[in-house]
């Protein structure tokens, strides 16, 4: 039996809220446990959870609603804010499920629209992680074409949550060159930027100030039930500097290691 018209598929979808897509079986595994954290530990980033949240609930209830860019500097909890928002969501809109879609199989998406688009009373989030574009080349206008078809036409219970570390999910250089040495400039700079004017919600993350950073550190050990000192804190602040940046990952790996040197165990 077809695995996409089975009862299998359809008691799948029912019993579980979160799959990854598998290419190769044309099938979705379940996710038991999304890897995240409470939403209510992500700070710094205030905005984008208000955003993505009324975004988020209006979809799940059955209200038209957009895609979702979010885009930034790495390590400052895109993608963690979009499994946050849906363990948090999902707990009272039991609809709501979550497909991710690997970006090597974006070119499934239509597939994916007609499988799903069958089950009305279900709202689904697909999640591309760090989707982007090093050049023009086939793959991309492939690519292209599925979204500018798809997202126009996409099925009114799907809604796409994707994140990139570039706002127009190509380096910024390719367009500045497209400008300056382009015969056609303003339509060859537009067909390099239109996948991204496909997103109704473009949701910004910026490096956080040390102020935030700090705040994150506490909150994470007030949580867990860390004690800290202000020498602790000042480590952290050497931690980040080790490492070249101060981000929400970051601040997460060095409550991973203060915890350990106190030998406490800290679970999602």
């Amino acid at each position: 039996m077809n695995f996409f018209t089975s009862f299998a598929l359809k008691f799948l979808l029912y019993k579980n809220k979160s799959f990854v897509w598998i290419s190769k079986k044309n099938s979705l595994n379940v996710i038991k446990k999304i890897k995240s954290i409470d939403i209510n530990l992500l700070v710094g980033i205030d905005n984008q959870k208000k955003t993505l949240f009324t975004n988020t609930i209006n979809f799940a209830k059955g209200n038209f609603t957009n895609n979702a860019l979010l885009w930034g500097a790495r390590g400052n909890g895109k993608s963690t804010l979009i499994k946050s928002m849906f363990n948090h969501v999902s707990k009272d809109y039991t609809s709501l499920k979550l497909i991710q879609l690997k970006k090597s199989n974006i070119n499934d998406i239509e597939k994916i629209y007609s499988i799903l688009s069958k089950f009305k009373d279900l709202r689904f989030i697909i999640f591309i992680d760090d989707l982007s574009f090093e050049k023009i080349d086939i793959d991309y206008k492939i690519i292209k074409s599925s979204l500018d078809g798809s997202i126009q036409n996409q099925p009114s219970n799907i809604i796409l949550y994707i994140t990139s570390n570039r706002r127009h999910l190509m380096p910024r250089d390719m367009i500045d060159n497209e400008r300056s040495s382009a015969i056609h400039t303003h339509e060859n700079v537009e067909e390099k930027i239109s996948l991204s004017d496909r997103f109704g919600l473009w949701i910004g993350f910026h490096n956080i100030s040390q102020e935030e950073y700090l705040n994150i550190i506490e909150n994470y050990c007030n949580h867990y039930k860390i004690d800290y000192s202000n020498q602790d804190l000042k480590d952290s602040i050497k931690w980040s500097l080790q490492r070249g940046n101060r981000t929400g990952r970051t601040a997460w790996q060095y409550i991973i290691q203060l915890a350990s040197s106190k030998n406490l165990k800290i679970s999602f």
